[in-house]
């Protein structure tokens, strides 16, 4: 099988691990399933997970993490010939991947400092950017959204890299970046024209061509009801673990479309679960 995994929720909670997953998730793909992760995350530069999954003992390969930020970068490329300068408002991660498809990439934080000290228009400082890819900045400042926003009333596109209200941490939920792009979009009058990030489909095929698969054979594993609605875009089965974001209660109500093909609690019920789904496909 394909397993698309989620990352925040269901592999770790910020600096911790969620018990056993990673365990799992390594005797899975020596058993020869393919583990891709997918995530809205979009503050990290795909390389920095290598560190983090391989000290918690999860499977990890260079092509195995598909960001948020990643797709963002690949949906501009293919959808937006003619955008060449791309105003970053995020983390360093998310200029990078954006820089490595080959865009010329300017930071907001810079352009908010800029502004400062100059007092003009971000659109101007930013080089007149062709388009604004929104992800979480965790050291978001006044002039950070207004800089980004000058843009977006200039002309650039404005594409969020996901709409997450929160994410969970070891510290409880902390603010998403759906958040951001709110911030942006109020300040711009100017809804995204794109939203890349789950619970889209566009992440998730993504990372199915990635893999040379298909999505009959793919199982979306994740915390938020975003993944669940991602995987059922596609055609994917999919698991919903109370790892995260969902609680069993919320779970329990959940009816129609709504319900995904299956739900665990823990990691000894998801092996379970995949042991399950593995059958039906071999079948």
């Amino acid at each position: 099988m394909l397993l698309l995994v989620d990352l925040d929720g269901v592999v770790y909670r910020g600096r911790e691990a969620v018990p056993g997953v990673p365990a799992l998730l390594t005797a899975r793909a020596a058993a020869g399933d393919r583990v891709i992760y997918v995530t809205n995350n979009a503050t990290a530069h795909s390389s920095e997970y290598r560190a983090r999954l391989l000290s918690f003992g999860a499977p990890y390969d260079p092509a195995a993490v598909v960001t948020s930020a990643q797709a963002s970068a690949v949906w501009i490329r293919d959808n937006l010939p003619a955008v060449r300068r791309v105003l970053a408002s995020g983390t360093p991660g998310l200029a990078q991947e954006l820089a490595e498809v080959g865009f010329d990439v300017v930071s907001a934080a810079d352009v908010a400092e800029r502004m400062r000290a100059e007092r003009s228009d971000g659109f101007g400082l930013a080089g007149r950017p062709d388009a604004v890819v929104v992800g979480l900045d965790p050291d978001m400042t006044y002039l950070r959204v207004a800089a980004a926003a000058d843009c977006v009333r200039a002309g650039a596109v404005l594409v969020a890299t996901n709409r997450d209200p929160m994410y969970p941490t070891e510290y409880g939920f902390r603010p998403g970046a759906g958040s951001a792009v709110t911030a942006i979009e109020t300040a711009a009058r100017t809804n995204a024209q794109a939203d890349v990030g789950k619970p889209g489909p566009y992440l998730l095929e993504v990372a199915i061509r990635r893999a040379g698969s298909r999505a009959a054979d793919a199982v979306m594993i994740g915390d938020a009801l975003s993944d669940i609605a991602a995987g059922k875009a596609v055609g994917a089965r999919t698991v919903l673990v109370l790892t995260g974001v969902t609680s069993a209660a919320a779970a329990e109500a959940l009816t129609g479309d709504e319900r995904p093909t299956r739900v665990a609690a823990d990691a000894a019920e998801l092996a379970q679960v995949l042991d399950e789904l593995a059958a039906e496909t071999v079948g």
